[in-house]
């Protein structure tokens, strides 16, 4: 059984203090760093069950929120605010989990915001970054332009995207990823949009979608981590 704590951290010097949730399960073998999407924070429900999902295959999480969450404002921080956040949660992370190797990303723009803190700068202790549901673009402004940081990114990435979703068209993002070095892992999850959900017509639940994701992540997780020892 794995054990949750709730925490506190400074995000940025302006922006002080975010709340965060630490998730381990006794065998845990690696600790995600898991941002949260643009419109909901840390305690949203894809967020929790991600989680519960990632601790029964022996991944621990720290979900955090972004300062404009914390305290309840209606629009995203500016960019360098989110990515010093993601900076700072990993540096939680290691402090909680000196024991684990760390792989970050997250939901959305909580994904991007991590990408770009790995492009402008080394994440340390990071392994790989793993995105649930990449926001390539705006709806109806396809563009591959919000991906060109992640030729600096320079690690293993894990692109986890829905054939229906309208923030990533996968015309785009497949050959994107297909230059990048080393070459990103793309697992598709058909009929799936932007928050995974899928059409009854599919013969799918969302939870059977849940379980396609954090079956495609902790293999991800195991690869990149065996492949440290090579």
């Amino acid at each position: 059984m794995s054990t949750a704590s709730e925490h506190r951290f400074v995000a940025t010097q302006s922006s002080g203090q975010v709340s965060a949730l630490f998730e381990r399960p006794p065998e845990a073998k690696a600790l995600y760093v898991f941002a949260h999407g643009a419109g909901a924070g840390m305690r949203h429900a894809f967020m929790q069950a991600v989680a519960e999902r990632l601790s029964r295959r022996e991944v621990a999480t720290l979900r955090y929120n972004f300062p404009y969450m914390e305290s309840g404002r209606g629009g995203p921080n500016p960019q360098p605010v989110l990515v010093k956040t993601v900076r700072s949660a990993i540096a939680e992370a290691s402090r909680l989990a000196p024991d684990l190797p760390l792989v970050a990303g997250g939901k959305s723009m909580g994904g991007r915001m991590t990408s770009t803190a790995a492009a402008q700068e080394a994440l340390p202790g990071v392994e790989g970054l793993a995105f649930f549901g990449f926001p390539l673009h705006a709806p109806g402004r396809e563009s591959a332009e919000r991906g060109a940081h992640l030729g600096d990114v320079g690690l293993p990435m894990l692109f986890l995207q829905g054939t229906r979703d309208k923030l990533a068209d996968l015309s785009l993002l497949e050959p994107l990823v297909a230059s990048l070095t080393p070459r990103p892992d793309l697992h598709v999850v058909q009929e799936a949009d932007h928050g995974f959900h899928v059409p009854k017509r599919s013969g799918r639940t969302d939870d059977d979608v849940l379980e396609e994701l954090c079956d495609a992540f902790a293999a991800w997780m195991r690869r990149v981590l065996d492949s440290r020892h090579d």
